[in-house]
């Protein structure tokens, strides 16, 4: 594979895991650079390179580095893509390659490479490889951390559809954003649209992301409330806009299904990961079987309301999942089997 520098920085750390392998670096990579942007990507080149345009066209006068990991080890598709970009000089950093495939894996491979290579880093923001960055995204990001002190900040995912009549699934909850206004807010739910303080890390404990959701997803969501059980702050940016692009094969009955299933096991988990004894699992136990009769209120209220099916549904869907998680059945949809590119 290629590398587009003959080597690292004196003072730069070695890769902290041998699973991982450094495949490009831009030149004269400065590891007192305090702001990098981690891209986790598997089989979207395409994507990455707008996601890359959109980080190259960043309205900001602050530096910042780029840590990309590319989580298929056998077609390492992303490589090329990174090193046209580090070797552009457009903004410095590096891409590694990932060899256990995995969503917690590849994300745990971005921060703890971003925390090793840049000592200095004290910002270190996250974007999926299928979304693109608003103009000002970064700006607006870094300046929330300063100015409010939050420990970690959110930002809205808003979602572009390959098909104009699903436009109307903007409002279902597995596309809308958490929250409407900028400000504080109580915890955010995930990592596509972020900004982490280094002493988050620390205090969280490695490997940040727990690899018991690696197939399932949901790691950030766990991560952000062993945050908040931590009494972390959290700040919400309304202004900082991403855009992810939707496929139709991520618009269908089947995967909103599939979707709002993967919701209620993740909050299953989350929640059991808080119950360190047996009565407070058996109470978590009737809780979740409780919500399914109350569910069907909900999908009711949201069919008044929406009048689409497909989101008066989800209510059910996330109460069938949680409860089916708690006998051991949940989908796994971040094997790389189940992955549509």
């Amino acid at each position: 594979m290629s590398q587009i520098s003959t080597g690292l920085p004196e003072d730069v750390e070695t890769m902290p895991d041998a699973s991982r392998a450094w495949v490009a670096i831009s030149p004269a990579l400065d590891p007192s650079i305090e702001i990098v942007v981690c891209i986790p990507s598997f089989r979207r080149p395409q994507h990455l390179r707008q996601t890359l345009e959109s980080l190259a066209g960043q309205r900001t006068g602050r530096r910042f580095a780029v840590v990309i990991v590319e989580n298929d080890a056998l077609r390492t598709e992303s490589v090329p893509v990174a090193v046209e970009f580090l070797a552009s000089g457009k903004f410095p950093g590096l891409c590694v390659v990932e060899q256990r495939q995995g969503n917690c894996h590849a994300i745990n491979a971005a921060f703890e490479t971003a925390l090793a290579t840049f000592p200095a880093a004290t910002s270190f923001l996250m974007i999926d490889d299928d979304e693109i960055a608003s103009p000002d995204w970064l700006e607006l990001m870094v300046s929330a951390a300063e100015t409010t002190g939050a420990d970690v900040v959110g930002g809205p995912v808003l979602p572009n559809f390959d098909d104009a009549l699903k436009r109307g699934l903007r409002r279902h909850p597995a596309f809308a954003p958490a929250y409407d206004s900028s400000g504080p807010v109580p915890v955010i739910y995930g990592c596509g649209n972020c900004l982490i303080r280094r002493p988050v890390f620390a205090r969280v404990g490695a490997p940040a992301f727990d690899l018991r959701f690696n197939f399932l997803g949901g790691g950030d969501t766990d991560f952000f409330y062993r945050c908040r059980r931590l009494g972390m702050k959290f700040h919400w940016v309304s202004e900082a806009t991403i855009n992810e692009t939707v496929p139709q094969s991520r618009t269908s009955l089947s995967w909103l299904i599939t979707r709002g299933l993967r919701i209620g096991a993740i909050n299953y988990h989350v929640q059991r990961k808080a119950t360190p004894t047996v009565w407070s699992r058996i109470k978590l136990g009737l809780k979740l079987f409780a919500a399914l009769p109350l569910s069907l209120t909900y999908a009711v209220r949201a069919f008044l309301t929406e009048r689409k099916p497909s989101i008066a549904m989800h209510p059910m869907t996330v109460a069938v999942g949680s409860a089916l998680a708690a006998i051991g059945i949940e989908p796994q949809p971040y094997k790389a089997s189940k992955i549509v590119s």
